[in-house]
């Protein structure tokens, strides 16, 4: 079994995840990629104020819906507490023994891996996925970069520019959300009133 974990905020989900995590599987040729959905995100939760998890996951199952080999993860909503990748690697080996394991991650990301809680454990048990887009700065594996003792490969998918701020700050004004967030993860934005500002 060869498994993609994806990890985020996805506050919200928008058709630019669904596009990395659909190549990164067809690349690979992986079984499954979970969107793991982080319940604190540490590096967020300082920043601004964060959508309730449940929200969140609630908006990525219904993204995901159809998407085969591409599913929703509430392992760190489920554990509760900060969110790290460690605790979220390490139970994923427990629950999958013998899995493969690559950990999807994008070109942003790479450089500051040495910030990550408990690296070293997570380069034990993962290859690291690097997913580039044109345009963007590229990382890629090899001595010398910030991948330097990891196992990893690179994915390259197409550049799509958006962001979960404007399309926070679209849904905040009534603009439209169409062809940039899952029509079903729109529908639940709409339902549970996410991303509306009070008035």
């Amino acid at each position: 079994m060869k498994i993609g974990i994806f990890g985020g905020t996805f506050d919200p989900i928008h058709v630019g995840h669904l596009v990395a995590a659909v190549n990164v599987r067809h690349d690979l040729a992986l079984d499954r990629v979970l969107l793991v959905v982080a319940n604190q995100p540490w590096q967020k939760v300082a920043a601004r104020p964060v959508t309730p998890a449940a929200d969140r996951i609630a908006l990525v199952e219904a993204a995901v819906e159809g998407c085969d080999g591409v599913e929703a993860s509430s392992l760190e909503v489920d554990r509760g507490g900060v969110s790290y990748t460690a605790d979220t690697v390490a139970e994923l080996a427990s629950l999958c023994p013998g899995a493969e394991l690559h950990l999807v991650i994008g070109a942003d990301v790479a450089t500051k891996l040495g910030s990550w809680e408990r690296m070293e454990e997570v380069r034990t048990k993962v290859r690291l996925v690097v997913v580039n887009r044109p345009g963007h700065r590229v990382v890629k594996p090899g001595p010398g970069g910030p991948l330097t003792g990891w196992r990893a490969t690179a994915v390259e998918i197409p550049a799509i520019e958006i962001s979960s701020t404007d399309l926070r700050d679209r849904a905040a004004t009534g603009r439209p959300l169409d062809y940039l967030v899952p029509t079903e993860a729109i529908r639940v934005m709409r339902e549970r009133s996410l991303y509306v500002v009070e008035r």
